[in-house]
């Protein structure tokens, strides 16, 4: 009996002791948190043209996709104030889906910007080509609208031939010929500016309102730097970021570069469809519901984890085909340290290589325009990091800032 219990004695202390001596696995509390930094911009693209003489031409390129407008300007020179403008919205430059091309001269008008009072053209002496220096006509404090007044001027057809190309994909080219020297008042075309635009913007003037400061130096001197300017500020790439996945664990379960995407990964990708993960986020931080992260706001989510796990994370760049923000197996302690801070220089761009890349921002398969869901041509790829996303698109850590915290 005294044997027994010295046994039963033996093996509690040793119990005990062995107790004592296993590590004790860490648990914390963490939140991360994903801003959306893309600077909002008002119009996708701008440019300028230079002086074009009678009998030359000039032409320049862009990228737009279903929904932009094209919106461009130069100055009549024979002039005080006058411009040759589509309307002050623009050209569309899809209808139905269908780009627009050929001549399109007919969709021009010539306009007065209501700043300088007229004098009769190709002759006046506060015109460029006679005038002592910028702005030195009689001021008018007029508004902007179609030129009517006594004096007679060659039709738009005598003065310009607008053509305007699709190059396939998203890619339009527009050509300016002066062919004024076969008019009655031959004339230089002034430098010009152009922009890129949504539906119901008017970025460079409005009939019936008055001038910007930038149109009446078009207008009257041919001098397109304010118009350039503001435009350029306010011009460029910006993208919302569709609903996200996120993982927990050891390995990355959301994704794994150089395999090719699952059909949860493509969806995501494709078009911000997060209903085949486990683990979402897709309410912007103070949303009543789901929603696209748009500039300035912020995802946010929480989790528990402990010594060993690993955060992997991904969302749509909405503005793409298929690319996504991600996270690759970021280790969530240190020398039994929780991670905390700005996880930003760790974020990749990368593409899910399951749908062939468009110009981003105008793809005409990414979501904004796309008919449906995985619309675009399949590419059959795998997983890599973007390693070209186009010189338009900034760098990623000018688009996004991922932080962490832990309690």
């Amino acid at each position: 009996m005294k044997n027994t219990l010295f046994f039963l004695f033996a093996l509690t202390i040793l119990a005990v002791s062995c107790g004592k001596d296993e590590p004790q696995v860490m648990t914390k509390n963490f939140t991360v948190t994903i801003e959306n930094t893309s600077e909002p911009k008002d119009y996708f693209a701008t440019g300028t043209t230079g002086v074009i003489m009678p009998g030359q031409s000039a032409s320049f390129s862009f990228d737009a996709g279903i929904g932009h407008y094209l919106q461009f300007g130069t100055m009549f020179v024979q002039s005080n104030d006058l411009f040759i403008s589509p309307g002050d919205e623009g050209l569309a430059l899809y209808n139905n889906r269908m780009p627009l091309t050929g001549d399109i001269t007919s969709m021009l008008r010539l306009w007065d910007a209501g700043t300088e009072v007229n004098e009769e053209p190709g002759v006046g002496p506060n015109q460029p080509p006679r005038q002592s220096g910028p702005n030195t006509g009689m001021d008018e404090n007029g508004l902007v609208h179609l030129v009517n007044d006594a004096f007679s001027y060659p039709m738009i057809n005598q003065i310009v031939k607008v053509s305007l190309s699709h190059d396939g994909g998203t890619k339009f080219t527009l050509m300016i010929e002066n062919i004024s020297d076969n008019s009655a008042i031959p004339t230089p075309l002034a430098p010009g500016t152009w922009v890129v635009h949504a539906q119901g913007q008017k970025p460079m003037f409005t009939d019936g309102s008055a001038a910007s400061p930038g149109l009446e130096a078009l207008a009257e001197d041919g001098d397109i730097t304010k118009m350039n300017n503001n435009l350029s500020s306010k011009s460029g790439f910006h993208t919302p970021y569709a609903p996200g996945a996120y993982s927990i664990s050891m390995t990355n379960e959301i994704f794994m570069t150089g395999q090719s995407a699952g059909s949860a990964l493509e969806a995501l990708a494709e078009d911000g469809n997060v209903s085949g993960f486990a683990n979402v986020f897709n309410t912007p931080d103070g949303a009543s519901g789901p929603g696209p992260l748009m500039p300035g706001a912020s995802y946010s989510f929480s989790f528990s984890a402990q010594e060993g796990d690993r955060l992997s994370m991904a969302l749509m760049l909405v503005q793409s085909n298929d690319w996504f923000v991600g996270l690759d197996n970021v280790a969530l302690f240190s020398s039994g340290t929780a991670l905390n801070g700005n996880l930003s220089n760790l974020v990749r761009l990368y593409d899910a290589g399951t749908e062939m890349d468009e110009y981003a921002g105008a793809g005409n398969n990414q979501p904004f325009r796309q008919m449906g869901a995985n619309t675009g041509q399949a590419e059959n790829g795998n997983i890599a990091i973007e390693s070209s996303p186009g010189a338009h698109v900034p760098a990623i850590t000018d688009l996004i800032k991922v932080s962490i915290s832990s309690n």
